[in-house]
């Protein structure tokens, strides 16, 4: 389980995971966390938590942008992930963007250092740039005017006639702000969950907001069959967790990335980007025995001599022997991630009912409509898990062309 201080350096590139896959990071404990999460969750939208629990909505922002005051000199700043360097790229100017960045990146940044000052944040916050001049568009969905922009893979819309969009429109940027920053340097700031936008100064020019769940109408409850199902699912995984316990424990242990765990995990990853449905148990766990040697055999034949050949085929052999000997043991590991990933969806498909704003894909000429990229649950404890629908989100994230550009 990653704490929410890792998570948050999303920002210093630390990678949030998903929550099924904690079974393989974290073993027989990671399966129990994630199922308390999951229970959690439940509760939260059925308001009969005992447990503390904040939600926040990933919107599919980019690029990531800090700003606020630099706590050392008092000075407003804006800037990137690069805030963070080792030898740190804080822009206070005009002439900072243009000497530490390029491309789209400073015209985004340029755009942020004019606007952002407007809101008097105090303190350090970090946002997903939702749009700037020259990002919104007017576009035709389902025969309804609306205006959209796209600033990674989903295009947000909303109707063109409604005081949402007017307001969308009078703006010279849209960002969504997640995160939270304290502390008397840079180098060492700490990081909290959310961000109190209720302080800032508001102005036409921004469009801005937290990135809180809210489901103020209540519609994203569970009905009595719905809890029924949902509690059989979740029994189901922890009867998998169970029967898997010794071979979890063992997985995680494995992060060499021809080791068996390690290859475990990259191939639900890969069946993902293929947009495969992760379901049948036994057809998995025979395909990833398939899927294993021939990563191996690929090594072996990368090789020019005997004796390095010999070494890649001993690894291959031993990780068969492993795999066939825990035959039973991986059954129930990979049943474990198939129930938990099936617990997941169903929830996040009940939390997807509330949407401000229209999310879709762009297809040709046209759009579909998709679901919110998905939440990011974190506990009292600041342990952090990514709930998303990734054979929907995940396989338009690595196939879609992106309309945001690094500079």
């Amino acid at each position: 389980m990653y704490s929410f201080k890792q998570y948050l350096s999303e920002s210093k590139n630390t990678h949030l995971e998903h929550l099924e896959d904690e079974i393989i990071n974290n073993g027989y404990e990671g399966g129990l966390n994630a199922v308390e999460f999951l229970k959690s969750l439940r509760n939260m939208l059925t308001g009969s938590s005992r447990r503390k629990l904040n939600v926040s909505v990933k919107w599919d922002g980019a690029p990531a942008v800090f700003c606020g005051i630099n706590p050392e000199n008092g000075r407003f700043f804006v800037g990137s992930k690069s805030v963070f360097n080792v030898t740190p790229k804080i822009n206070y100017t005009q002439s900072d963007i243009s000497r530490n960045h390029g491309g789209g990146l400073a015209k985004k940044l340029s755009i942020c250092l004019k606007e952002l000052p407007k809101l008097n944040i105090n303190g350090v916050v970090q946002g997903d740039l939702l749009f700037t001049p020259g990002d919104i568009k007017s576009v035709s969905i389902r025969g309804e005017d609306a205006i959209a922009f796209t600033p990674n893979t989903i295009t947000y819309a909303v109707p063109e006639n409604t005081d949402l969009a007017r307001r969308i429109k009078r703006a010279k940027l849209g960002i969504i702000f997640h995160t939270s920053y304290t502390g008397k340097k840079m180098s060492n700031l700490k990081a909290g969950f959310g961000v109190n936008v209720n302080r800032f100064t508001k102005t036409p020019s921004v469009f801005f907001d937290d990135a809180s769940y809210k489901d103020s109408s209540g519609v994203a409850t569970f009905t009595t069959t719905e809890s029924a199902q949902y509690d059989g699912m979740l029994r189901m995984a922890m009867g998998s967790i169970s029967k898997g316990k010794r071979i979890l424990d063992l997985l995680k242990r494995q992060t060499n990335l021809l080791s068996v765990g390690a290859r475990l995990k990259i191939y639900f990853n890969t069946m993902i980007r293929q947009g495969q449905s992760i379901s049948n148990v036994k057809r998995l766990q025979s395909e990833f025995r398939k899927y294993y040697a021939s990563v191996l055999d690929d090594e072996i034949s990368k090789r020019k001599t005997d004796t390095a050949k010999r070494k890649y085929k001993a690894i291959r052999d031993d990780g068969l022997k492993f795999i066939d000997s825990y035959d039973n043991e991986i059954y129930f590991a990979i049943a474990s991630y198939v129930t938990l990933q099936r617990a997941k969806t169903f929830l996040v498909s009940k939390m997807n009912q509330i949407k401000s704003i229209g999310t879709f894909l762009q297809k040709g000429n046209g759009f579909v409509v998709t679901n919110p990229e998905g939440y990011v649950a974190v506990d009292r404890m600041g342990n952090a898990v990514k709930l998303v629908d990734r054979l929907e989100f995940s396989t338009a994230n690595f196939t879609l062309s992106k309309n945001w550009v690094k500079g």
